[in-house]
């Protein structure tokens, strides 16, 4: 049980570290988590031995590179990121923008990966991180092609910007448009000045990720949308093509 509660606590620190803005000291973490000063500077020796977290030159922990061995071993493993890794690269570069992948994992929406175009693009999720489902393209195609898989929250919805549809109603009609049109849009209503536009990748019927092309609202204007969703649901189903033959290949 004592073990338990340590690896518990240690998962709260690098979660943590994962979401703070910045390197944080151990009083600062300590105060965080609600744990002793002495618990957090054991927990933060252990995992600084692996590589989990580092130092700075201040001396206030962050994130270690160990992570990024351990996540890109996830990922090379993940037969959907190696089926749209290079779709998306050839995707990004022609459409000149940042292109996700998108998963559920878990009964949450999961960035799996990122491939960034030419253009800059300041404010945009990070892989690994969570996505909410009200408030993204993405995830009303979760909702709309996969609801086995995931499902809105019980209680109120949160909202991230003044553009944040909390009713569930107004959700549930972005589902139902999503659903006929074949993809989805959002313009900032989860992070402000970001518009997103997504494809569902299908197998066999069956939503198996989301493609999702993230610009500022200025450089992906609503007259653009159409347009851009048409090269989505290209890359999309060249990606459900890849993963359909990985599949034959293995069980023939």
């Amino acid at each position: 049980m004592e073990r338990s509660g340590t690896v518990e606590k240690a998962l709260d620190v690098l979660f943590h570290l994962h979401e703070a803005a910045e390197p944080r000291g151990v009083t600062a973490i300590a105060r965080a988590l609600g744990l002793p000063k002495s618990s957090v500077h054991r927990l933060l020796a252990a995992l600084g031995q692996r590589g989990l977290v580092e130092q700075d030159v201040e001396g206030r922990y962050r994130l270690g590179f160990g992570l990024v061995a351990l996540g890109l071993g996830m990922l090379e493993r993940e037969p959907v990121v190696l089926a749209a890794r290079p779709v998306l690269e050839v995707a990004a570069k022609a459409l000149g923008e940042t292109l996700f992948l998108t998963a559920a994992r878990e009964g949450e929406i999961t960035v799996l990966d990122k491939v960034e175009g030419p253009g800059i693009l300041r404010a945009a999720p990070r892989i690994g991180e969570r996505v909410p489902l009200h408030a993204t393209a993405v995830g009303r195609l979760h909702l709309a092609f996969a609801p086995d898989l995931v499902a809105l929250p019980e209680g109120p919805l949160h909202s991230f910007t003044p553009r944040t549809r909390t009713q569930r109603a107004a959700v549930l009609q972005e589902v139902a448009l999503a659903r006929r049109r074949g993809w989805a849009e959002n313009r900032e209503e989860w992070i402000p000045g970001l518009a997103v536009v997504a494809a569902p990748v299908l197998v066999d019927g069956r939503l198996v990720a989301t493609v999702a092309l993230a610009a500022p609202t200025v450089r992906l204007p609503s007259r653009e949308s159409g347009r851009v969703a048409q090269r989505l649901l290209a890359a999309a189903a060249q990606i459900g093509a890849r993963l359909k033959g990985r599949s034959e290949r293995r069980t023939a």
